[in-house]
Parts: C-alpha cells; structure tokens; sequence
C-alpha cells in the first residue's frame, strides 16, 4: 500500500526520478548550498549506469525543470552535446556511474560548511552529536586533490569510495552516492549540517567532546536502520515545492 507520506506518482520511472532529481537541486538552492551555475547531481537510469540523467550546463539550480535534465552516456560525450555539459561534472559523474558498483545516485556540492572542513589538514568530522555520528567510520577522505576534474582527476576520485558512500574531497567539497535519490539528497544534506554543527562548536575554543566509538557506531547504525526517512525527507520537500514552487515538476 502506498504511504500518504509518499508521492503517488504514476509517471514512469524517468519522469519520477526527473522530479525527484529536480526537487533536490531547488531545495538546495532554497538552502544556499548551490554555488553559481557549478555542481553538478546525476541519477543513472540503469543499474550498470551506463546512461544517466544530470544538470545541463548553464541552468541556475533555482529555475531548473525536470525537463531541463539531460540524458547522457557514461562512455561517451557526443560532440553535439558538449556545449550543454559541463565537462568536469561529466568528467567525475561519468567515470563514477562506470566504476562504482550501486553509485545509481551521486550528488557533489561545494557547500559553505563542507568545503570548509575540507581545507583543514584534518578534514575528518568527529562523532560529536547524533547527526555527525551517522557518518561515523563511513567517509573516505581524499587528500590528493589534482586541480579541476577533468578526465583524469575524474578517473581517480571514481577509485576511492570502495565501500562508503561519502567522499571528503579535500580542498573541494563533498560527493555522495547511494542507490536512491532520496538516499543521496538525505545523506548530502544531513552531512553539511554536521559540518555546520562541528565547526561552530570548534569556533568557540573550548574543548570538544567526541562521543565514544561504541556509541557513535551504535548511532550511526540507528541511523541506517530508521524506517523510510529518507523517502519521506524528499517527499516532504516535494509537497513545499509542489505549492510554492510547482513548475520544479514539469
């Protein structure tokens, strides 16, 4: 039976992942977590992600339409359609669809917070409350930033996650993959907000205090074990912009 919590969406699964994926890119501009015409989200419409959806080049994430999303190849840019896509978002989500098992969804923002903590030599986020604890242990930390993501440095951010779905960019940003799109818009949004958190504790000077590791492993698997609260995160994102902001969804 479906929730009433949930879209009852009888599009067909591109139209509701276009939606999906549009929602996300509004809201987080709503936030002040777009930065210019840059970042980039992309969901791939097959399980191998050998096609997938992303932003095009140029559209500001706060009038961006699902239908505005283009559809691309991992493999391969067409030279018709380089002048509509960003080169490095299809540099890094293009070889992360190819070589990174599950990765259907991946999200990568430059965010106030995040970034922040990615230019400290120390970028890991300590388990200090119950937000950042649900990262606790399942974040990859990059520190061998390369210049712009171009093909190369595409290719080698596409070997790092292994097994986490969270990848601390060093000097950057942040990425995130996982399987849904409203897994990835949960985990993003939730991550800067414990980057936020960690970093006005710090400002104060005064001493920290780091949960233990068998709590905040506890925490984090509480987290990954609550009953649908990514889904009903997107889908109450959904209802606000389906009042105030509809034309997200044409």
């Amino acid at each position: 039976m479906q929730h009433p919590d949930l879209p009852n969406d009888t599009a067909s699964p591109e139209q509701a992942a276009r939606k999906d994926l549009a929602a996300t890119f509004r809201w987080f501009d709503r936030l002040g977590m777009s930065e210019a015409i840059a970042n980039h989200f992309s969901y791939a419409l097959d399980p191998g992600g050998e096609r997938f959806l992303m932003n095009p080049y140029g559209v500001h994430w706060g009038t961006l339409k699902a239908q505005d999303l283009l559809t691309l190849e991992a493999a391969h840019l067409p030279d018709d359609l380089r002048d509509r896509v960003d080169p490095t978002g299809w540099s890094i989500h293009g070889a992360i669809h190819r070589n990174v098992p599950g990765a259907r969804c991946v999200m990568h923002l430059h965010s106030r917070y995040a970034t922040a903590l990615s230019i400290l030599k120390d970028p890991s986020l300590p388990p200090l409350d119950q937000t950042s604890m649900r990262f606790y242990n399942r974040v990859e930390i990059d520190l061998g930033f390369d210049g712009m993501g171009l093909a190369e440095e595409g290719e080698r951010l596409s070997t790092l996650l292994k097994e986490k779905r969270i990848l601390m960019m060093g000097q950057h940003g942040v990425l995130v993959v996982n399987e849904t799109i409203a897994g990835t818009f949960d985990d993003i949004y939730h991550f800067e907000r414990a980057c936020e958190t960690y970093l006005i504790a710090a400002a104060t000077g005064k001493e920290l205090n780091p949960a233990p590791a068998e709590i905040a492993e506890k925490t984090a698997r509480q987290w990954e074990d609550y009953p649908g609260f990514a889904e009903r995160h997107l889908a109450a994102v959904r209802k606000v912009l389906d009042v105030q902001d509809p034309d997200y969804a044409v």
